[in-house]
């Protein structure tokens, strides 16, 4: 529980430095709430400096799962944590410092690699969580002798929920795409695909259901061990 405390509250210090940064951004160019004509950077070098952050906020909440991790499992666990407190903490401080989001069904420019993913501020939030439920299970119960991991299919199905979500972020962009570059900054979705998305969500979960079954058949052969 230590390491997982120092994982979220170094996820917590990212969370406010990473909100504060978008809001110096957005203020910059007129852009707190994302979901407007013309929603993303005019300015190229902004731009730039934008996917640059994104993949150095990355490379920061691995090194940190890296870090915390005493195997290549628990490594992977902890940064899937540190990944979705970052997440879930950054629109809550954002909603603290500027007061957007307004809701959680507000629309937001979610990512910009490879292409700008668009989505109400909940369908993350609702990622966020289940990457904190599945590295906690993990990192809380794989041990160097007794690994702990989700089996095959339960990869197999998550990997095709996470297609799945992916497509929905970036749909109306991808449908953008003939259009060339003006087209895909010009993208202002007016519709969600919720059903889609929940199935993704369901394909998703799919490692924790598998992993919280393996955490209980262990606890039970302990519990029915002769003292």
């Amino acid at each position: 529980m230590r390491r997982w405390l120092i994982v979220v509250l170094c996820a917590t210090a990212m969370a406010w430095m990473e909100s504060a940064t978008v809001v110096y951004l957005r203020t910059l160019v007129g852009r707190v709430d994302p979901y407007q004509a013309e929603p993303l950077p005019i300015s190229v070098d902004l731009s730039q400096a934008e996917l640059v952050r994104e993949a150095a906020t990355l490379v920061m909440l691995l090194a940190v799962g890296w870090l915390a991790g005493r195997t290549w499992r628990g490594r992977l666990a902890y940064s899937l944590i540190a990944f979705g407190a970052w997440d879930m903490l950054y629109y809550a401080f954002l909603a603290v410092i500027v007061g957007w989001p307004r809701s959680l069904l507000d629309w937001d420019v979610l990512f910009l690699i490879p292409l700008p993913w668009w989505g109400p501020v909940l369908s993350p939030i609702l990622i966020a969580a289940m990457m904190i439920v599945g590295g906690t299970l993990v990192a809380l119960h794989d041990e160097p002798h007794r690994p702990i991991w989700p089996g095959r299919r339960a990869l197999a199905l998550n990997l095709i929920g996470v297609l799945l979500a992916l497509y929905v972020f970036m749909a109306d962009t991808i449908r953008a795409l003939p259009g060339g570059i003006d087209a895909i900054r010009a993208v202002l979705p007016t519709r969600f695909d919720w059903p889609l998305f929940v199935v993704a969500l369901i394909l998703m979960a799919a490692p924790l259901v598998d992993v919280g079954r393996k955490i209980h058949r262990r606890n039970l052969a302990k519990a029915l061990e002769p003292s």
